[in-house]
């Protein structure tokens, strides 16, 4: 086990094997690769454990470049282990350069059935019994996807856990996909409302740069197309604490003077790219609507419901609105079929993505009885209007699930887990001992 020392904090690689397929579990292994950080000077041994699920699905866990936000936080009391979920980072990767080696679409889709949050729990099971034996405990931090993965845990192995905390992601029991983006564009248009207020010379920047892009082709950096639909997806970032000014500050200057007419300039190409490409989580772009299938709810597949509902609200129209001299809205957290045909991380797994989409018959991922017997302490941060999970299911759920403690703010945003320099985590962990 490698071990590095950074400042302030002594850092350990652990390396896995567990079953693709938890069900069958002498079949084939994978890897699971996870990062333990403990604070420079303390005794690990004498530390209990806090295991950090990731937001997603489909993102790495955090890269520590030392003691700062909240890990610096955790680290106060905490052995803290940061997992790579399953097909992300150094565990077996699955992407558009390693699934081909699955053989066709269908097996390609076939694998990554394995690859939600019942797995990554399960896997979290195994992980635990290596560190702290059968009957040792652990605390769980689940941020955004990361909570549904903390709730999955907690309706099929809560006696393995000490507590649990949830930032920004306490997923609807029993919505489906539909539900949820029928849900979530009304709060994508406020967010869209909410940046034109504090940035109205971005109207008509917008406007330009959208007209520009229904009159030319225009190639990204990697070779994808931005096209009208796939630029107002840029809006993912309006969800963010700073998303708002970060996309001002994009649009501002996209526009350089060129040999006829004005173009849009290499660095505005190369951000927006930065923003747009699946390149470093394809997952995200795969499963995340598969991320909301249960049997018990819908037995049919998802079939690419943010597109289907999209057209009920047709203020999102970029022509549209171009036609009628309506802003033109940017649009969220939602993932489309055209996006495997614009981002060239995604092309090749086009017919992938689309099995997926088409699939049902997915395993419940909670158990509403279980849940509504818990007794493990689970205190939540809910944002007010949060942009990626909606608040009103997040607030059902938090009443199902016996003993949870909700902190509902608008002092953040989605990511203050990330930017609150450890005081989202500071009040989670005095509420759950009971201290707030």
């Amino acid at each position: 086990m490698p071990v590095h020392r950074q400042p302030g904090i002594v850092v350990t690689d652990h390396v896995l094997p567990v079953p693709l397929d938890h069900l069958a579990p002498g079949g084939e292994q994978i890897d699971l690769f996870a990062r333990e950080v403990v604070a420079a000077g303390k005794d690990p041994g004498q530390l209990p454990w806090l295991v950090f699920l990731q937001g997603g699905p489909g993102n790495r866990a955090p890269r520590p470049l030392g003691r700062d936000g909240w890990l610096s936080r955790a680290l106060d009391d905490y052995r803290v282990l940061l997992l790579d979920q399953r097909g992300t980072g150094r565990s077996t990767p699955a992407n558009r350069q390693t699934l081909p080696l699955r053989g066709d679409a269908a097996a390609q889709a076939e694998y990554l059935t394995h690859f939600r949050a019942d797995s990554i729990v399960r896997d979290c099971e195994i992980l635990r019994r290596h560190l702290l034996g059968d009957d040792g405990r652990w605390t769980v931090l689940g941020q955004s996807f990361g909570g549904f993965c903390a709730v999955t845990y907690l309706s099929f192995a809560p006696e393995a856990l000490r507590e649990v905390l949830i930032t920004g992601g306490l997923p609807g029991l029993r919505a489906t996909a539909e539900d949820v983006y029928r849900a979530a564009y009304p709060r994508i248009r406020r967010k869209n409302a909410a940046h034109y207020t504090r940035y109205p010379e971005d109207v008509a920047r917008v406007r330009d740069i959208v007209r520009h892009l229904h009159e030319h082709s225009v190639p990204l950096p990697d070779g994808g197309l931005l096209t009208p639909r796939a630029f107002q997806a840029l809006g993912l970032m309006l969800g963010y604490g700073s998303g708002s000014h970060t996309l001002h500050y994009l649009v501002e200057d996209a526009f350089v003077t060129g040999p006829a007419d004005p173009v849009l300039s290499d660095s505005f190409l190369s951000q927006v790219q930065g923003h747009l490409s699946f390149a470093g989580a394809p997952l995200y772009a795969l499963l995340h609507e598969p991320s909301y299938g249960q049997r018990s709810v819908l037995q049919d597949g998802t079939r690419w419901a943010a597109e289907r509902v999209r057209p009920e609200f047709p203020e999102f129209d970029a022509g549209a609105s171009l036609e009628s001299g309506a802003p033109v809205l940017f649009t969220g957290e939602t993932i489309h079929p055209w996006m495997f045909e614009t981002d060239p991380a995604l092309a090749p797994l086009r017919e992938t993505a689309e099995l997926l989409a088409q699939r049902g018959q997915w395993p419940d991922l909670y158990d509403p009885s279980r849940l509504a017997h818990n007794d493990v302490p689970v205190v939540a941060a809910v944002y007010h209007d949060d942009m990626y999970v909606d608040t009103a299911d997040s607030l059902a759920t938090a009443q199902s699930i016996r003993g949870l403690r909700t902190w509902v703010t608008d002092e953040y945003e989605h990511d203050g887990l990330r930017v609150s320099d450890g005081r989202v985590l500071d009040r989670l962990l005095r509420m759950v001992r009971g201290e707030l």
